[in-house]
Formats: C-alpha cells, sequence, structure tokens
C-alpha cells in the first residue's frame, strides 16, 4: 500500500521533483552542496545500500567524500579521509577521493610523442606532469546522474575533456559510473572515447583508513605481485621491473603496513615510505590487493582490470584538519590506486595507454567490504 502511495505521489508531483522521487526508491538521492567560482551549482549524491552502508561523492572532481562500512559488530565507520565542506576540496585537497586524469601519475618531462608528433603538458610538479595537470580532472565540476542498476544505487559522473586540456590532444568523453553493491561492494566503472590520438590513464585516488581514524600502519596490506616498477628520484619509472621477494617492498603475504616501512631500502628512502606502482600478474577482473584492520575486523578486497596498483601510505600528506575535526598527517592512510604504469607514454615496453579515435577505454575496479 505504501508503495503504491509513493508511485501515485511521483505522479501527481511537478516535473522538477520526479527525478528527487525516482532516485529516492533506488536508493539514491541528491542536494546542492555549494558552487564554483563561476557560480554553477555542485550537487552531492548518497547512495544507499541495502546493508546500511553510504557513499556520498559530489560533482566537483567526481570526488568519494564519504564511505561508510560496519566492523565486526556491525558498527559504521567513514572510512576514508576528507572534509565536510566544499571549500575545503577547491582550495586545500590533496586529491582526496578525486578521480584523477586525463593521466594519473606521473609524466616525465611532462611532454610524449604520439605518432611522430610531440605534445608538451602542463607541468605541475617541477619539470613533470602529475594526474593531469594543475587543472586535472579532480578539479573539474562533473555531470552527475542516478542510474538504473540490480546490483545496487548507482550514479555516473559525466565529463568532456575539450582537446588541449593540460597539453593533451583530442576532447575526451568521459564517464565515471560508481555502484553501491548491496553485498557490500564499491564498484567504479570507468569509460572513454577520442576524436584524435591521444593518452589515457584513469584512477581514484583515495585515502583508505578502515579504522577510521588514527595512523594507518597497524593496517594489514597484501598485493598480488612479485614486483614493482623501478624509479628514479623523482617517482617516475626508468624503465626496468624490480623483483621483490625478500625486501621491504614484498606484500605477498599480509603484514603491517609499518612492519617494514622505516626499513633501509632504495625504494622506501625514494618514497619517504610507500609510493610505488605494483606490477599485477594476470588480466580481466581480479583479486590483486587486501586490506585489513585487526582492531575493527574490517576487510577491503580489491578487485581490477587494471596492470598496476599505486600502493602509497600518504608520506607527504600535511598536518590538517578533515571531517569532524580528525587530524590527518603523514601515514593516516594509505591509497591503492589502481591504473596503468606511470610514464607510459614514454616507456614503449609498457602496457599501452593509447586510445585513438573509434575505439572505447574501459576500466573497472571494485572494492569490497567484509569483516573478519
Amino acid at each position: 500500500m505504501q508503495s503504491a502511495s509513493l508511485r501515485l505521489l511521483c505522479l501527481l508531483l511537478p516535473t522538477m521533483l520526479l527525478t528527487a522521487c525516482a532516485t529516492l526508491s533506488g536508493g539514491v538521492t541528491s542536494a546542492p552542496w555549494g558552487s564554483m567560482p563561476d557560480g554553477r551549482e555542485v550537487r552531492l549524491f548518497t547512495l544507499r545500500n541495502a546493508k546500511g552502508m553510504e557513499a556520498r561523492i559530489t560533482e566537483y572532481g567526481g570526488i568519494l567524500v564519504s564511505l561508510t562500512a560496519p566492523d565486526r559488530e556491525g558498527k559504521m565507520a567513514d572510512v576514508v579521509l576528507g572534509f565536510d565542506r566544499l571549500e575545503d576540496y577547491q582550495t586545500r585537497n590533496p586529491f582526496f577521493g578525486a578521480i584523477t586524469g586525463r593521466y594519473a601519475n606521473r609524466i616525465r618531462g611532462a611532454r610524449f610523442t604520439l605518432d611522430g608528433q610531440s605534445h608538451e603538458l602542463e607541468a605541475n610538479s617541477g619539470k613533470n606532469q602529475i594526474h593531469g595537470g594543475r587543472q586535472g580532472f579532480d578539479k573539474q565540476l562533473w555531470s552527475g546522474r542516478p542510474i538504473a542498476s540490480s546490483r545496487g544505487p548507482a550514479v555516473a559522473m559525466d565529463h568532456v575533456s575539450p582537446a588541449g586540456a593540460g597539453g593533451f590532444p583530442g576532447a575526451l568523453r568521459v564517464t565515471v559510473t560508481y555502484t553501491l553493491t548491496d553485498s557490500g561492494a564499491l564498484e567504479i566503472d570507468y569509460q572513454a572515447s577520442t576524436d584524435a590520438p591521444t593518452h589515457v590513464n584513469l584512477t581514484n585516488h583515495t585515502y583508505f583508513n578502515l579504522a577510521g581514524s588514527g595512523s594507518v600502519l597497524d593496517q594489514e596490506l597484501m598485493v598480488n605481485a612479485d614486483a614493482i616498477l623501478e624509479t628514479d628520484d623523482q617517482l617516475i619509472p626508468i624503465g626496468s621491473i624490480r623483483p621483490i621477494a625478500g625486501t621491504p617492498m614484498d606484500f605477498r603475504s599480509s603484514h603491517a603496513l609499518g612492519s617494514r616501512i622505516d626499513q633501509a631500502d632504495p625504494a622506501l628512502r625514494q618514497g619517504k615510505g610507500y609510493d610505488h606502482c605494483y606490477v599485477l600478474p594476470g588480466v580481466g577482473l581480479r583479486e590483486v590487493a587486501q586490506l585489513y584492520d585487526p582492531a575493527s575486523g574490517r576487510l577491503m578486497t580489491v578487485r581490477t582490470t587494471e596492470p598496476g596498483v599505486q600502493v602509497y601510505t600518504a608520506n607527504n600528506l600535511k598536518s590538517m584538519t578533515g571531517k569532524g575535526g580528525q587530524s590527518y598527517g603523514p601515514r593516516s592512510a594509505v591509497c591503492l590506486e589502481t591504473q596503468h604504469y606511470p610514464d607510459s607514454p614514454n616507456q614503449p615496453s609498457f602496457p599501452s595507454t593509447v586510445l585513438r579515435p573509434g575505439d572505447r577505454y574501459q576500466s573497472t575496479t571494485v572494492f569490497a567490504f567484509s569483516t573478519r
């Protein structure tokens, strides 16, 4: 009876309210959440699944603002770092929760040659480019829309990046879909197309802390990889792959992030901790990592179609105040950025990141939550 009444109410409401009715019935709601400097409205979408988990995503940067997950006693906690206000994301965000692109991670010298043509990119990390430049995808206003999904509430974020943005050729049409499945997973699906040959490498830059606060060093990580990309002192790959068996970089068996992070190792010294791309075996959507918090019992399993994952223990995160007045600082979270390899446009031996007209960029990463 209640469901029938809701349907009747939706039919009678003005057209401007129909979308709100439909999203409420699908586990998705949206509300205004501030504005861009030019006055364009920014909305915040809330996804709530059958388990009572919530994910909030804003159109600014396609940012995952919050994600709640239950502990072994069923108590919910927000397991991602972020801010309470849009203004903080606009003025001081170290990529918390953002879609990063057009090219996630670093490109040496902020340049590449494609089909014999040289392209100069916007340098924003010394002489290099990182995460698409100063006005990358993390700073763009995306267009959000709830979509139907049999797996749980979902919202799609759309953006058109014009030719020349950040120095990249081709106009790029991108859709990133977040689905909070009723089984307890956050699925992120990426699709893109271009009108001219270009390079594309997308990821999500969420900072995870499964305890909900404090240091992340007692949390245990497993990464199904036996090698990392060797890098120089700017953390840019030099083209070779380093086996990690018997080194502090080896996470094939689960152990605490802090148990080896300060050991003497060239890679750890370069990154001031973990900040390296792990070379993932296999193809297709497969399990590549697990993060576990012994105190709460929360377990996050990562599956991806990507060939690499950048493990970053927030070594350079400046001390700041985040959501709910929490104090954030170095090593208060870990990022598991599934992606193609850094600097692939300049490394012919790496998996290609070239996207051509008529082809479609497609990538999926799943963060599945459970307890033990």
